[in-house]
């Protein structure tokens, strides 16, 4: 036997043992939370069930994920490693770099028009709804918190406090006062601005993991002052019968001055959906334009020189305290938006839309998608969003794993394995490469050794 014969068999040996020992422990992990089950019987008590093959499944799911990947994606990663970095990107890359955001703009702008087509009146509230507008709620989110933490390198875990002061500061004011929703939304974008800059001066000699305590107590105490101030925001029964946009005065009602009867249209919720998701993409295009606009300004260079380094910074006479100030307000200000158009869309709110999984999930986006990448944290957005609203019409996997099977209770399990892939094929997110700000002459490509996110 040759040495190279030798050599592979040792090395399908080793992953048929790794592929075996990961198998076990998901099994192991698995078997308190998949395979036992609580149900309750006809005599309401609960009775202890148990879903073997469902286990089987998942534990023989993750042995073989674990040896598909010692036998093809670990030595392609080794390979790809010792390959010299090419000079100059490949043709399709440059291509696909020209034409992706157009097409990609274009897309947005026409999809309820295609949902439309494909599916009719009737069918399409579904998928503008919960696909084009939940998903479009994040990308601004995201965008937005890209400027605190992307821009900026501010750790921000308690994001989702302005995204609550912005939608309860709208229900509130819509409610006791009758203000009209475009009143509201500059309005709870500054309240928002106003609570980042409250929380930034505490804060502004703290970095790091400190950093990231701090503005997550920060998010926790938001969420315990709505929940514990019952007389103003309602505790956990949150705020209902908050008022509707409407288009320029027009409601989206069944009545005679709605709008279906004003242009002689038949009477559908489909009107106001496509209504509000131009308005919830109008908002994201402007947080875009806004963000891309401050990057190359004074203060956009700014926020890259503090993330880059914060002692070279100051030594360039860079104001950072007023610097982590605009960044903490600007991303508020844009989560304020997002929470406004939250709350109108929903008509309640209520403290379980607020939670840390939330900060969480906003703060994954852009880590995947690329911290400082536009592009990178809307790819993220919608892989993330939509992966979970999509899990939601896999019905037919009942029949496979049971009828007590839910897809949407394993999508956190599917998200952590989403994670860990990028940080295994893409560890600086899907998009690590980005156009500097500014550039003497010409574009240059940076060193990955020289920033901190990739090379730009």
């Amino acid at each position: 036997m040759t040495a190279e014969a030798t050599s592979e068999r040792s090395r399908l040996t080793g992953a048929l043992y790794d592929a075996g020992v990961t198998a076990l422990l998901a099994f192991g992990l698995l078997l308190p939370l998949i395979g036992f089950l609580t149900v309750t019987d006809i005599r309401n008590e609960l009775v202890l069930t148990t879903r073997w093959p469902l286990l089987f499944a998942l534990a023989g799911i993750a042995g073989f994920g674990r040896l598909f990947y010692a036998l093809s994606i670990e030595p392609w990663l080794r390979q790809r490693a010792l390959r010299p970095a090419a000079v100059t990107p490949p043709a399709w890359r440059v291509v696909l770099g020209k034409w992706f955001v157009p097409f990609a703009v274009g897309f947005v702008i026409a999809y309820p028009a295609i949902v439309l087509a494909i599916n009719g009146l009737g069918g399409s509230v579904k998928w503008i709804d919960n696909f084009g507008i939940q998903i479009l709620i994040y990308v601004m989110l995201g965008w937005g918190l890209n400027i605190v933490v992307g821009l900026a390198g501010l750790l921000d875990l308690g994001y989702v406090a302005f995204y609550a002061v912005g939608a309860y500061s709208y229900a509130l004011l819509a409610k006791e006062f009758g203000f009209s929703f475009w009143i509201l939304l500059p309005l709870a974008g500054l309240l928002s601005s106003f609570w980042g800059i409250l929380l930034g001066f505490p804060v502004l000699r703290l970095r790091g993991d400190y950093l990231a305590i701090v503005t997550l107590a920060f998010g926790e105490i938001i969420r315990l002052v709505i929940i514990n101030w019952v007389d103003l925001t309602g505790g956990y029964a949150g705020i209902s019968g908050i008022p509707r946009p409407t288009f320029f005065g027009i409601p989206f009602t069944a009545n005679e001055d709605g709008f279906a009867a004003v242009f002689g249209l038949e009477f559908s919720p489909i009107y106001r959906t496509i209504f509000l998701y131009y308005l919830i993409l109008a908002l994201a295009f402007l947080t875009a334009f806004v963000t891309v606009r401050l990057r190359r300004l004074p203060v956009g260079r700014a926020w890259e020189a503090l993330r880059e380094d914060e002692i070279a910074c100051r030594s360039l006479g860079i104001n950072t305290t007023n610097t982590k100030l605009t960044a903490f307000g600007m991303g508020a200000m844009f989560a304020g938006f997002a929470g406004s158009f939250f709350a109108a869309r929903q008509g309640f709110i209520s403290p379980d839309s607020f939670t840390f999984l939330e900060s969480a999930s906003i703060l994954s986006i852009v880590v995947l998608g690329g911290m400082g990448s536009q592009i990178g944290v809307a790819i993220a957005a919608v892989v993330m969003i939509g992966g979970t609203e999509i899990m939601r019409e896999l019905d037919f996997l009942k029949k496979i794993f049971g009828e007590t099977f839910d897809p949407t209770q394993y999508r956190m399990l599917l998200f952590g394995f989403a994670m860990v892939l990028i940080m295994v094929l893409r560890p600086r997110g899907l998009i690590s490469s980005r156009a500097p700000s500014v550039f003497l002459k010409q574009r240059k490509t940076i060193g990955a050794d020289l920033v901190k996110e990739g090379h730009g």
